[in-house]
């Protein structure tokens, strides 16, 4: 028969090990969860990539159709008094 001690020491192992338990069970919940958001991140990413790639490629046409006497903005002079 056990001593009192040992029962005692039995009950905080058991109870340690359902906390660990508990706690791997949220982890696998939280771990769940992040790789939902890597997923819709990824997905966001990737549409906001294609949109970038659209609009430079409406960029380009649009300074294709730029004459080419036209002096870029850049050189310009910000004089007020012109």
């Amino acid at each position: 028969m056990p001593n009192p001690n040992q029962v005692t020491q039995i009950d905080q192992i058991t109870e340690r090990v359902e906390q660990l338990l508990l706690r791997y069970e949220k982890l696998l919940r939280s771990n769940a969860q992040l790789g939902q958001q890597v997923s819709a991140l990824t997905q966001e990413r990737d549409s906001l990539k294609s949109r970038l790639s659209a609009s430079r490629a409406r960029v380009d046409a649009l300074v294709k159709r730029l004459p080419e006497s036209a002096e870029p903005l850049v050189n310009t002079p910000l004089d007020p008094a012109r």
